[in-house]
Order: C-alpha cells, then sequence, then structure tokens
C-alpha cells in the first residue's frame, strides 16, 4: 500500500499529549500508528479487517523502534472490545472514503477505499464505546462526509472540537477535513492548511512543519 498524504496529515496532527493508549482504526501498512509511536509514549493498537494489511502493518512494526509498544490485529472494529479499564485516551482512523461512487472491482482496494459494512456513523459510534471519557477521536474524511459526520455527531454525546480544512494549493477548493472529536462542550476551532505552495511538490512552510520528521527530504 502506497503512503498517502491524508494518513501523514492525520499522524502528525492528532493530539497525542498525555495518551497512554492509542487505537488506529483500518491501520493498512501501519503508518499512522507508527508515527503516532514515534511522537508519543503510548501503547498503541492497530486494526485491519484486510489480511495482507496485517502482514504489511506488522513486518513494518517488526522492522520499527517501536515494536515493543505497537501490536497489531486482524479484527473488525464492530467485532473488537476491550474491558472498562482499558479503554483508549486517544483513536484514529483514515477511513474508507466513497459512500456512492462506483465500486473498485478488486476487493482489496474496495474495502480500503468505500464504505461497506463500517460507516462513519457506525464508525463513530463503535468508537465510543472504546474511549475514555476525557479522550479524543481524530479522523480525515472528504469535505462533504466530514460535515455530515459532524451533523451526525450532534445526536450523540461528542461534539467537534476541532476542524481544519486541507487545501491542496493556492486559490483550490478543501479536499479533505481533519477531524477532532471530544466530549468536552467548547467551540468548535476551526483553521486551514496548505499543503503546496502551487509548484508541484513545494510544500508550504505550516505543512513542513507539521510533517517533516516524518520525510527524509521536505
Amino acid at each position: 500500500m502506497k503512503v498517502g498524504i491524508d494518513g501523514v496529515l492525520l499522524g502528525a496532527w492528532a493530539d497525542v499529549t498525555s495518551a497512554k493508549s492509542i487505537l488506529d482504526v483500518g491501520t493498512g501498512s501501519g503508518l499512522i500508528a507508527l508515527m503516532l509511536a514515534q511522537r508519543s509514549n503510548a501503547g498503541i493498537t492497530a486494526i485491519d479487517i484486510e489480511p495482507n494489511a496485517v502482514l504489511q502493518a506488522e513486518e513494518n512494526v517488526g522492522l520499527s523502534p517501536w515494536k515493543d509498544r505497537v501490536k497489531v490485529l486482524e479484527v473488525s472494529l464492530q467485532d473488537f472490545s476491550v474491558p472498562e479499564d482499558e479503554k483508549f485516551d486517544l483513536i484514529v482512523s483514515n477511513p474508507p472514503y466513497f459512500v456512492n461512487s462506483l465500486k473498485n472491482p478488486d476487493a482489496v482496494r474496495l474495502s480500503a477505499r468505500h464504505v461497506t459494512d463500517l460507516t462513519h456513523d457506525v464508525l463513530l459510534v463503535k468508537s465510543l464505546q472504546l474511549l475514555k471519557k476525557t479522550g479524543r477521536i481524530c479522523l480525515i474524511l472528504p469535505v462533504n462526509e466530514a460535515e455530515s459526520l459532524i451533523r451526525f455527531s450532534l445526536s450523540t454525546d461528542v461534539r467537534c472540537l476541532k476542524k481544519v480544512f486541507v487545501v491542496p494549493k493556492p486559490n483550490a477548493e478543501p479536499k479533505r477535513i481533519l477531524l477532532e472529536f471530544g466530549y468536552d462542550n467548547i467551540k468548535c476551532e476551526i483553521s486551514q492548511i496548505q499543503i503546496e505552495t502551487g509548484n508541484r511538490h513545494e510544500y508550504t512552510p505550516e505543512f513542513t512543519a507539521l510533517a517533516k520528521d516524518f520525510y527524509l527530504k521536505l
């Protein structure tokens, strides 16, 4: 699986302050789990339903300096559970995106990129069952799906606390939104990050500051 900019953004942005336990839902290659391990001292559980993804994540974790703090499990979020005293401080996910688009016939790519059994609403509700009351849920979604999930969250006990519009280049519309949900009853903090300056592969200072620790050249 390729390393995508969405995963890098989420792994670099999610707030790991005071997080002792983290769950990465749909870990894929293990990228986000490893980024969060690099940024924290937390114990990290990474889950995925795709066997090849789990094998790749296990291999990547095994080759990393953080292999003692990251465990990879082949299990769906719906089937995953932990005791009350083992709930998570932070849950992150770069989930399937395309709710209504034409399905890819390749089953692996289908499960990776399309919402099938795990809708974003279900992702949020199930995550709440695994989250401490002081915890946070951090996601990255396309704009329409993000706004839809924010509206849905009003029917739950959590609210959107942070919303970062991701703009690919100058004068472009946002393509993604980084979201943070939590139980705090505070006003949502809204901001924006631009990825490129306008020249291909020339990155803005704000993106460079966020992601520089995860690139050999940036």
